[in-house]
């Protein structure tokens, strides 16, 4: 995102995912309620990184709907733009993502701009953390346990073992809650790193479990002061919401409007299981 001033533009970024809405604390920061107790750290590294590339290749096989929405906020609390975008996605069989934008109202945002930064922290970092393809370029600290409504987790602070100089490789930084039942990540509360000139949110994401089996993000938020050099500061507020979740069988054709093309309805599986307490 870029945040326009008087004497020039000066880059900026945002995320979010739709859930209970973040506090502006740090990620690092500890967490009440976290306890220490002996655990197989390595194991357990190994364990949900690995359920995190397994969880990935199995979005392919599904659609969803994300609706966003960030709007910029004023010192009286009143909002002073936004910007909202509801998409639906397909993925192919070869894990390729395709967005078909069902709802995109002119951007009403005066002091900041989305950027390819932002679109692709909305479709990679919020929701998702840790990209399997990058899992070993991150180092793990194990930070306790620590129940998160009626789910018992190991928590985990995660940061790139070097930080990329360039702000388009995206990666992730903050603190991870791993279900000790699943062993898949389940919350997520960190920002988008490097930011350079541009300025991400800490964001929250929330997951609910689909089909009895994949932790499938569903709500993401943030609500952060975003400091630019120069001293400007810009309020944001961000909710994402991950919703319909279908599983698909067979390949997914993606036309452009107005293409003769004809596509075949593809079947849905059964309902999702319900989501795990």
């Amino acid at each position: 995102m870029k945040r326009f001033i008087v004497f020039g533009t000066v880059a900026l970024t945002l995320l979010t995912l739709a859930g209970a809405p973040a506090g502006r604390a740090w990620a690092g920061q500890v967490t009440t309620g976290v306890s220490r107790e002996a655990v197989d750290v390595g194991r357990l590294i190994r364990a949900f990184t690995a359920k995190e590339t397994e969880f990935r290749r199995a979005l392919n096989g599904y659609t969803f709907t994300r609706d966003a929405l960030i709007q910029t906020i004023g010192a009286g609390g009143q909002v002073t733009g936004e910007y909202r975008r509801t998409s639906q996605f397909v993925f192919s069989d070869a894990g390729e993502r395709f967005e078909r934008i069902t709802y995109f109202p002119l951007p009403t945002l005066t002091e900041v701009s989305f950027t390819n930064e932002d679109l692709e922290d909305l479709g990679g970092v919020q929701p998702f953390a840790l990209e399997a393809s990058k899992i070993n370029q991150y180092n793990f600290t194990y930070v306790g346990r620590e129940q998160v409504d009626e789910l018992n987790t190991y928590v985990f602070d995660v940061a790139p073992k070097v930080m990329p100089k360039k702000v388009s490789e995206r990666f992730f930084q903050g603190r991870v809650w791993v279900d000790d039942r699943d062993l898949q990540i389940v919350k997520v509360r960190g920002k988008g790193v490097p930011e350079g000139k541009q300025r991400f949110p800490v964001f929250e994401t929330y997951r609910q479990q689909v089909d009895g089996k994949y932790w499938f993000p569903t709500y993401t938020s943030a609500d952060d002061d975003l400091a630019f050099p120069g001293g400007q500061t810009v309020h944001i507020r961000m909710v994402v919401r991950y919703t319909d979740y279908k599983r698909f069988q067979g390949t997914v054709r993606v036309i452009e409007e107005g293409d003769p093309g004809d596509v075949s309805e593809p079947k849905p599986s059964p309902p999702p299981a319900r989501p795990k307490p």
